[in-house]
């Protein structure tokens, strides 16, 4: 049975007794929280972990802590025995707590195993942007394109990684995700949204690629107009 992995807050009733007046005390009931030790807060209303999900982070975080060297142990003995979706439940639940060593580490899982859309790399690439881990996401990039694929442009997950990228000042992997969607027919044989078109020129502006962002501005100015 799937429960949550940060389960409800406990309550407690505690009688409190509150003067009304020289002669009355009335006694009033007051819920005491007791809420978790690292005062995350709870799971998005909805979201639930299965029981080997729980574990396997369980594991994990624990084999970090103690004991790094068998960390790859652990990951191929208690990965291996997960289904996809608790394999992806995993990966998602760490990146949530920000241990993102450790959902790399899945994440090389997932992607090898089942393949992954470029919404799991958005969110991967944000998880990374958020906690400083800049170089990390230059070879998440690097990893996209080595799988040589053919990009989905119009995939709402792949707006989100330009965002991530770009507000992880990464100037290289911006540009490469450009020549990527560019190999990919975008703007030519794939016609381009012109939300896309001003977060890539914007961006491209900001981290100093000033000739790519005027190529955009030109090739789609019809579109978008002047910025």
């Amino acid at each position: 049975m799937a429960f949550s992995l940060h389960s409800t807050f406990l309550k407690s009733q505690i009688p409190i007794p509150i003067p009304i007046s020289a002669t009355a005390t009335v006694v009033v009931s007051l819920p005491v929280r007791c809420g978790p030790r690292d005062n995350r807060g709870p799971l998005v209303k909805g979201r639930t972990l299965s029981t080997e999900a729980i574990q396997a982070i369980q594991s994990l975080k624990r084999a970090e802590k103690s004991d790094p060297t068998k960390l790859e142990q652990v990951l191929s003995t208690t990965l291996s025995r997960l289904l996809k979706a608790d394999l992806v439940a995993t990966l998602k639940e760490l990146l949530r707590q920000d241990r993102c060593a450790l959902a790399l580490e899945v994440f090389a899982v997932v992607r090898s195993e089942y393949g992954v859309d470029l919404g799991m790399y958005a969110e991967v690439a944000a998880a990374l942007s958020r906690n400083g881990a800049m170089e990390e996401i230059d070879r998440l990039v690097c990893d996209l394109e080595d799988e040589d694929r053919v990009i989905q442009c119009d995939d709402k997950g792949l707006i989100k990684l330009i965002k991530a990228v770009i507000g992880g000042d990464r100037r290289e992997s911006t540009v490469r995700i450009y020549r990527m969607m560019k190999r990919s027919g975008w703007g030519s044989t794939i016609k381009a949204d012109d939300y896309m078109v001003r977060v890539l020129s914007k961006g491209l502006r900001r981290l100093g690629e000033m000739e790519m962002a005027d190529e955009i501005n030109m090739q789609f100015q019809d579109l978008v107009g002047s910025f």
